[in-house]
């Protein structure tokens, strides 16, 4: 045991001497000088104000945290749990690491020389260049980088796509200004440097393949002086600090319930207060997912369909009135609850509507149905073609089924029927699976007293006033005619 403690002091002290940083092979070390003065930035203990995060210009941009902190301070766990506990949001990571620049040849056969943790050896314009696509609401393909190689992986990319909340984390993402003015909240990640060491000892030999003494080599060289230089300066940028890192359960669950304060609703729920998105869980996105897929068998996309519908029909279902009643239970104990809407029936739009029906009668037997077949002639679906009622229609609440709300045209057809039909605006309730924001406007503009009930609003309509990213010719692909 003495003996491997003299061979890592030997290791910790033969770390120093020249050594080049970045790109740069002919230099030396050269950073500003460290600061030692102490962060502004505020604990938790000292009730931080974020109130300030979400500008009213951001409204439709999705929020974004950069988390920050020494090497193995716990950072990756922090953003793991915030992701877990939002999951009824979309949620991506992207990491700081994956922009790490490749090595040229000559910086390969010095790599032990290769100062890692100094900005030079990011690619920060490529990084700003995917963070803006990712807030402007585009996919972006994010490189991987090959820790044991020291490069680029050149055949294969991480797709990220546009999410409601996106978390850039790594040790240097407060140090450039352009992306930390990105940010919506600053988090760091505050751990003891003898915790970060031993962590990062555990990590690069089980998980990067390097020995011992070359990572303590790494670490008393290149680590501990960057970590001093550019990282412990840019903790004053941060909105909270976080010490402890993963152990603080407290403080994440404060930074959640802030997040989920700022997101709310659906910029769209809150011009609009009848439309209601069902709450998202990971298995509703798992479902969009598959039905989403282009490659996905027709069984499989109907069956994934059907158990969307049955969530959305039983979302609208909520809606209906209802009236008290009481009952006495096998116990002999009574039972208050509500009793179900008796005057109720469903209209669906011929033809993607009808595969909407299913779900409708299997929550409510014996319900009636009527169709409606309106001529849709590319965005101007106004010509009434085919209708069927129930003839006591204008005494019920109506649902109107269709799986896509794409321009509204149809719907606004459909819906000025049901009126004239005799059926109050604010009887009928309008269901589908997913709805474009044109849609939306369409519809709530002209009816703002109907409700709409939705899993999912998409991005926007294309040229051809198909939804994006969309599910295609719902109606072709759930009855098998799109081949």
């Amino acid at each position: 045991m003495p003996e491997e403690t003299t061979s890592i002091d030997y290791v910790m002290e033969a770390a120093s001497g020249p050594h080049f940083s970045g790109l740069r092979l002919d230099g030396l070390l050269s950073s500003p000088p460290s600061s030692n003065t102490s962060s502004p930035a505020h604990r938790f203990s000292s009730a931080p104000d974020l109130s300030s995060a979400l500008s009213p210009d951001s409204l439709n941009q999705p929020f974004v945290i950069g988390v920050s902190g020494g090497t193995a301070s716990g950072k990756t766990t922090v953003c793991d749990m915030i992701i877990q506990q939002l999951h009824d949001h979309r949620v991506v990571l992207v990491n700081q690491d994956s922009f790490y620049r490749g090595l040229r040849p000559e910086e390969l056969e010095r790599v032990s020389e290769y100062n890692f943790d100094h900005p030079d050896a990011f690619d920060t314009e490529q990084l700003l260049e995917c963070m803006g696509k990712l807030i402007a609401g585009q996919s972006v393909q994010v490189p991987i980088y090959d820790f044991k190689k020291h490069q680029r992986c050149s055949d294969s990319f991480r797709q990220v796509n546009a999410s409601d909340v996106i978390i850039l984390e790594g040790i240097l993402v407060f140090h450039d200004q352009g992306v930390r003015d990105l940010m919506n909240m600053k988090i760091f990640v505050d751990t003891d440097a003898d915790v970060r060491l031993a962590r990062r000892i555990r990590r690069d030999t089980v998980e990067r393949g390097r020995d011992i003494n070359s990572v303590l080599e790494q670490y008393a060289k290149f680590v501990k002086p960057a970590f001093d230089d550019f990282v412990l300066p840019s903790k004053k940028y941060a909105d909270v600090i976080i010490p402890r890192g993963g152990d603080n359960h407290v403080a994440i669950d404060l930074i959640v319930q802030h997040i989920r304060t700022k997101l709310g609703q659906h910029d769209l729920c809150k011009i609009y207060p009848n439309v209601y998105v069902i709450q998202s869980t990971f298995q509703i996105r798992g479902m969009h997912t598959l039905i989403r897929d282009k490659d996905i068998s027709k069984h499989d996309f109907v069956f994934y369909s059907d158990r969307l519908i049955r969530l959305v029909v039983e979302h609208g279902l909520g809606h209906l009135p209802f009236t008290e009643k009481q009952v006495v239970t096998p116990t002999g104990s009574v039972y208050t609850g509500v009793d179900f809407c008796k005057k109720l029936c469903g209209v669906s739009i011929v033809r993607s509507g009808e595969s909407m029906e299913n779900a409708l009668r299997a929550c409510c037997k014996g319900i009636k149905i009527g169709k409606i077949l309106i001529h849709r002639d590319g965005d101007n679906g106004k010509q009434l073609i085919y209708e069927k009622l129930p003839k006591d229609i204008s005494e019920r609440h109506v649902l109107l089924l269709d799986p896509v709300l794409a321009t509204g045209n149809s719907a606004n057809q459909a819906i000025e029927l049901l009126i004239q039909k005799g059926v109050p605006e604010s009887h009928i309730i309008f269901l589908n699976l997913i709805s474009a924001p044109e849609g939306i406007h369409c519809v709530c503009k002209r009816f703002p007293s109907l409700k709409i009930v939705t899993s999912e609003i998409d991005v926007a309509l294309n040229d051809e006033f198909r939804v994006i990213p969309g599910l295609g010719e719902f109606g072709d692909r759930y009855f098998g005619t799109d081949d």
